[in-house]
């Protein structure tokens, strides 16, 4: 109980680590929260410095989930349920950062991160498939989100129906989209009609 205390403890403070808010003032002097919707991520760290310091944001905060469940696999031993607590506390660290007022970022690197350690590369890949898909037909990144996990869920319950994958995606799901609740409150629209659109708009100006 105690080393999965501090595995879970370890997994918290460095996920609540805000490193798109550190790399946007140090290199350029900037509050990420006043960039774009506010969100203190890696999308808005590459809206205010471009792809460098966006890759590097984003990296870190995949890192800050990936590293603490890696590690207390390889030294520890622990496995499955003894893992959920960690897991959710890196995501938990990063969207409600204790250095930023508990107002941190929506954690979806982050949640590539821990799935990075749960499973290697397999559940990264296909959450990343379905969101990326769900990106390309729609334009709301919340409902991309939406979509990424059911599609992610189902993967799950056709290939790993485990009940400890299974309820730390749900968790998981709910608190990124919990973070994505006001852009959710906006109807997505096809990206053909957003196109159609632009054109008329480009031919009539």
């Amino acid at each position: 109980m105690i080393t999965i205390i501090f595995w879970t403890l370890l997994a918290f403070v460095l996920g609540s680590i805000p490193f798109s808010a550190l790399l946007t003032k140090i290199f350029l002097s900037r509050d990420i929260r006043a960039v774009g919707d506010g969100n203190p991520g890696a999308t808005n760290a590459w809206k205010a410095g471009g792809w460098l310091i966006g890759v590097a944001a984003m990296l870190l905060d995949a890192l800050k989930g990936a590293v603490p469940i890696l590690l207390a696999q390889l030294l520890t031993g622990l496995r499955g349920w003894d893992l959920l607590p960690m897991s959710l506390a890196s995501i938990l660290g990063h969207a409600y950062s204790p250095w930023l007022k508990c107002r941190g970022g929506k954690a979806l690197a982050t949640t590539f991160g821990v799935w990075t350690g749960l499973s290697l590369g397999e559940i990264p890949i296909i959450l990343g498939i379905f969101l990326g898909l769900f990106l390309w037909v729609q334009d709301n990144d919340g409902w991309a989100v939406v979509f990424g996990f059911l599609g992610t869920l189902a993967h799950l319950l056709l290939n790993h129906p485990d009940l400890f994958l299974l309820s730390l995606l749900v968790v998981n799901s709910a608190l990124v989209i919990w973070k994505y609740r006001q852009v959710l409150m906006q109807r997505p629209q096809l990206r053909v009609f957003v196109k159609q659109g632009e054109r008329m708009e480009n031919k009539h100006a």
